[in-house]
């Protein structure tokens, strides 16, 4: 059902480590367990998102100048793109540090999917544990009491999701004010549409998916999400100036 190496390198990893979770908190609670690791996953990957977030930063200071070059070389698309990420070198900046971020967490996503979709919780199955983890003496499937973490169709986790997702869209890519004065363009009309993509569709189509898988991976995506609007705005104050 899953390959070899997804079980060996993610699956495996991630039931052993939300077992270890639950074992060492008091209430044994399975939504505090993913809280608690998608806090430990944040922090493993703190270097990379705190590059994003700074060459996000960056890349705003460099709207203007990018925008000179798009004009500079309105007519040769290559060289256009070549002059645009000369600057990004140049700036020492990262464009792809979002993406880098985003691929290393849905392997994270995936898996949780997969535990809870195959029933790891809340029976264990010793066989998977590593030795030095023990399976706890019961697992309590309901985060707070009431949030069934094996089940689908939680309308307010999804929703959640959506506004943590927009808001973190909106915090990571500014106004969209900031874009009125761009000279019409391909390049321009592109921008646009993918900005409200990023702003409108992306919150959307995560609160979908969220609607109709276990609530252990939204709740995930939402904890991700408010962690990384705090970095944001304590980023956007720490590097205002600069």
């Amino acid at each position: 059902m899953i390959s070899s190496a997804f079980h060996a390198a993610i699956y495996v990893p991630l039931y052993n480590g939300l077992v270890f979770l639950v074992g060492h908190i008091p209430t044994h609670d399975m939504g505090l367990a993913v809280i608690a690791l998608t806090i430990l996953v944040r922090i493993v990957v703190f270097p990379l998102s705190h590059r994003a977030v700074r060459s996000q930063i960056a890349m705003k200071k460099l709207a203007p100048e990018v925008e000179e070059l798009k004009k500079k070389f309105k007519s040769n698309s290559p060289e256009q793109s070549a002059a645009i990420w000369k600057l990004y070198r140049e700036r020492g900046i990262h464009p792809l540090a979002s993406l880098g971020l985003l691929l290393i967490q849905l392997p994270v996503l995936f898996g949780l999917y997969w535990v809870f979709l195959l029933g790891g919780f809340p029976q264990i199955d010793s066989s998977l544990l590593y030795s030095f983890v023990s399976a706890p003496p019961f697992t309590d499937m309901h985060f707070l009491g009431f949030v069934d973490m094996g089940a689908k169709h939680n309308i307010v986790l999804a929703l959640l999701v959506a506004a943590s997702q927009f808001v973190y869209t909106r915090l990571s890519m500014g106004p969209r004010g900031q874009s009125a004065n761009i000279e019409a363009s391909l390049s321009a009309d592109m921008a646009k549409s993918f900005d409200l993509q990023a702003r409108y569709l992306f919150p959307l189509m995560f609160a979908g998916i969220s609607y109709f898988v276990a609530a252990a991976a939204p709740l995930y995506w939402l904890t991700g999400n408010l962690f990384m609007i705090g970095q944001e705005y304590l980023a956007g104050r720490r590097f205002r100036d600069r």
